[in-house]
């Protein structure tokens, strides 16, 4: 029996070393798992079991364990704890950790088997656990029954339709019923919500019965909090259940202090959940009447509950500014005085005048050398609870000080102007002595030999600093991309310059400015953008495609480095960027034309033809790819002036635009840009149709609305063709006839 007592150390021990390597280092924790489950299993003693439960919960709690890697060690997790729980002896401490793991389960499986449908076996475990915790909820002891609120508060957060953030990224959205397929082979959608309504009116009967143990009202309404954040379809039944919830009326003679604490609780969290709600949502539509039951659980004391018989209290009078009768019978203590210490003799400085402390290490510690963030965030801390006595009497005496120093300054003052003017009067008389001969031609001849040993400085030339060694070219490209970097930096970090008010007379720069005329962000922009386009125009010559050869192709000259980072820089912030991204487009279109038509001109009748690099095709489509997945309807105006303004239509940009339309949520979106680039783009307005007319026959959800935009532009496409003119005239014709004898009789 010793042995059997000190191998069961021994494994705790282990067991324990195991828990502390996994909170250092969470990737141990897939490891530690599979490792521990056969031995804290159900045939397991009721230590290690009790061990093995607590660690589970902690286990899938934690937020540094991924949750993928929960999915995946869940199947074997609940197939351990599916057996625990069927075991005849009910140790509380296991039941309430695996009612915790459950709870920290239960949205990772429901995900999982959506994704994973095939997957039965992990999904029976957890629903034959959910079946016995709520079989047995009524029979738990109080501290399980907490668990088991939580646990049905996850389940009906689960089993009902949550929001939608962004329905291209599913695994981004909530697990709620919303992301269910309708045809799920497991999951069937109306089961589960009838369940979660089940257990809803399961958790409000706690607030509707006559007698209620406080600690779980308390835990119930707290749960509830959460539901009615994260779920709107059953929040205002869950406010309504609230504010129908008085605490005073399930009192029942004889009170108790224990009672009566207890329904001050369970009415101080009813009001905290509802005066939380209405601090997030001031608009909520139950405001006055939430407002009107905060105020009612506020004055609400019945005779039984309220403490009306206590003896009188003690006079809430304040102490300060009393006199000293009242200071004596109200037992008022006077504030503590603050010691001042007397200043240093000699000058004073700053630090010195409002030095308040004794304290030599305090007063030579430097203030600067902390962070101004920190420094708030210590100062606004202690401002709140300074002693507002003490603070009085701080600023009282660096009053004093600053009128005293004032005074002797004063006074110092008249005797130091008596003895400026003083010195001002007295002028020496200044009588040289005579020198004797000897002496004079012993500092000549000294003179002279000082002269014959130093060189001759005035004979040297100018000092002239070397001329630095040439940079190489990935140097000079280093530079030229670091220059170009802080530039970017400086333009991120800079605001847009702001507009000149309206109603002054300012002239207004137009087409003929100059790019740096202004210095303001927009100038930066444009001669990014010049620099980019016309500096190198010229220099980039070759075959290849975008004008680069073989030879230069993996070369990155300066152009393409502003070019580049000009695309980042517009992704990074689309919305508020479209200004930079058209003028850049425009000044990249003007300079492919103008390449175009200088060598158009240049080019003798024998040469070959030149390739001129062009760019605009290449960054317009670059930019299109890069923000296309991220606009919605709401982006309609913005995207349309971005299509208006940029200076050529291709047949590949209505391409990426009528690749909109798959999208169901974005048909409206690509049908407006394109209805407007054929209203006012007469250019573009045959390749629009195409591509409108692509959209119609490609994509049933845009019909509707492209089948009018053709009407109009392109009758033709939308009237039938003669066979199925043929089909619809049969069908007509048999209708009739069949109609025929029915308006005869």
């Amino acid at each position: 029996m010793a042995q059997s007592a000190d191998h069961l150390v021994d494994q705790i021990a282990q067991l324990n070393a195991a828990r502390n390597l996994v909170l250092g280092d969470a990737a141990f924790y897939p490891q530690i798992v599979n490792g521990v489950l056969p031995i804290i299993g159900s045939r397991a003693r009721l230590e290690l079991r009790r061990w093995g439960a607590e660690f589970l919960a902690e286990t899938f709690s934690s937020p540094a364990l991924a949750s993928t890697q929960k999915e995946q060690l869940a199947a074997n997790v609940l197939q351990a704890q599916r057996e625990i729980l069927e075991l005849p002896e009910g140790d509380p401490l296991v039941l309430k950790h695996i009612v915790q793991s459950a709870a920290s389960l239960y949205p990772l499986v429901f995900r999982h088997i959506i994704n994973h449908p095939r997957d039965g076996a992990i999904w029976e475990n957890m629903t034959a656990i959910k079946e016995g915790i709520l079989r047995r909820w009524d029979s738990f002891p109080s501290q399980v029954k907490i668990c088991c609120i939580k646990f049905v508060q996850r389940v009906v957060q689960v089993q009902t339709h949550g929001p939608i953030a962004d329905p291209r990224r599913p695994d981004q959205n909530e697990t709620s019923l919303a992301i269910v397929p309708r045809n799920h082979p497991v999951l069937s959608l109306p089961n589960l919500e009838a369940e979660a309504s089940g257990l809803l009116d399961r958790l409000l009967s706690a607030l509707q019965e006559e007698s209620s143990d406080p600690i779980l009202v308390n835990a119930t309404l707290n749960c509830l909090a959460v539901l009615i954040r994260s779920r709107q379809s059953i929040g205002n039944k869950i406010i309504n259940a609230i504010m129908n919830f008085f605490p005073a009326r399930q009192v029942r003679p004889p009170i108790t202090p224990a009672i009566r604490v207890g329904v001050k609780s369970m009415e101080r969290t009813a009001r905290a959940v509802l005066e939380h709600i209405m601090k997030r949502n001031p608009n909520h539509p139950f405001f006055r009447k939430m407002e009107q039951h905060v105020d009612r659980l506020k004055n609400s004391r019945l005779e039984i509950v309220d403490d009306a018989t206590r003896k009188r209290g003690p006079p809430a009078e304040p102490t300060d500014g009393l006199d000293k009768t009242k200071r004596t019978k109200l037992d008022a203590e006077t504030p503590p005085l603050v010691k001042i210490p007397p200043l240093p003799p000699g000058p004073t400085s700053y630090s010195q005048l409002f030095t308040l402390t004794e304290d030599a290490e305090a007063a030579r510690f430097d203030v600067k050398q902390l962070p101004p963030d920190l420094l708030v965030n210590i100062v606004v801390p202690i401002l709140a609870r300074v002693d507002q006595s003490a603070l009085t009497q701080s600023i009282d005496a660096i009053r004093m000080r600053y009128e005293t120093i004032q005074k002797r300054q004063a006074a110092q003052a008249p005797a130091a102007a008596a003895a400026t003017d003083d010195d001002d009067d007295y002028e020496p008389e200044y009588q040289p002595m005579d020198v004797a001969e000897p002496a004079r031609e012993q500092a000549d001849a000294v003179a002279a030999e000082v002269a014959e040993i130093q060189p001759d400085l005035v004979s040297l030339g100018p000092f002239v600093l070397p001329q630095p060694p040439p940079l190489s070219e990935v140097e000079a490209a280093e530079v030229g991309r670091s220059a170009v970097g802080r530039v970017f930096g400086m333009l991120a970090s800079s605001a847009v310059a702001s507009n000149p008010a309206k109603g002054k007379n300012q002239q207004q720069p137009g087409f003929a400015r100059l790019a740096g005329s202004t210095f303001d962000r927009d100038a930066w922009v444009t001669l990014l953008t010049r620099l980019a386009t016309r500096a190198p125009a010229g220099l980039e010559t070759g075959t290849g495609k975008f004008g680069q050869d073989a030879s230069s192709r993996g070369k990155a000259t300066i152009s393409n480095t502003i070019r580049e980072t000009l695309y980042r820089y517009i992704l990074e912030d689309f919305r508020g960027r479209v200004n930079v991204g058209i003028m850049w487009l425009n000044e990249e279109w003007y300079n492919d034309r103008v390449q175009m038509q200088f060598t158009a001109s240049q080019r003798r009748p024998e040469d070959e033809e030149a390739t001129v690099p062009l760019f605009y095709d290449h960054w317009v489509l670059r930019l299109l790819d890069g923000f296309l997945p991220y606009i919605d309807s709401r982006d309609t105006k913005i995207f349309i002036r971005f299509l208006s303004e940029i200076p050529e239509v291709t047949i590949p940009i209505t391409q990426r635009v009528a690749s909109l339309a798959k999208d169901p949520e974005r048909v409206s979106l690509c049908v407006q840009s394109l209805l407007y680039l054929i209203m006012f783009r007469p250019p573009a307005r045959e390749i629009c149709l195409n591509a409108l007319e692509h959209v119609h026959e490609t994509y049933e959800e845009s019909r509707p609305a492209a089948g009018k935009v053709l009407a109009k532009w392109r009758p033709k496409t939308t009237q039938p063709q003669p066979e199925q003119q043929t089909a619809l005239a049969s069908r007509s014709a048999t209708t009739g006839n069949s109609a025929t004898p029915v308006g005869s009789a």
